[in-house]
């Protein structure tokens, strides 16, 4: 309700400060081109880095979760390999003779 009860000098001061600033703000409006034309350009030097770097930071996150699930398993993959080996030129492991 405060809002609708001063709206009518919101605006007559937003507009009158609007036009007083006016001159202003044309004055400095290279400086505010400029500012935009070196942040486009140091964002189009420093996206690809960042880019490359987030997709580092999720491989190495990937290889960690890995070893972290494979560490525990590895007594059981290393008696299963020597289980293999063993048994991989057997008689038995073969289904047809010759």
């Amino acid at each position: 309700m405060f809002c609708l009860l001063t709206l009518p000098f919101r605006l007559f001061f937003g507009l009158l400060l609007g036009l007083i600033f006016l001159p202003f703000t044309i004055l400095f409006l290279p400086f505010i081109i400029l500012r935009l034309i070196l942040k486009a350009a140091v964002a189009l030097f420093v996206l690809p880095i960042a880019i490359v770097t987030g997709f580092l930071g999720i491989v190495i996150a990937l290889v960690a979760v890995a070893f972290a699930l494979l560490i525990p398993l590895a007594p059981f993959i290393v008696v299963g390999v020597c289980v293999w080996l063993l048994t991989r030129n057997s008689r038995a492991a073969t289904a047809i003779q010759g």
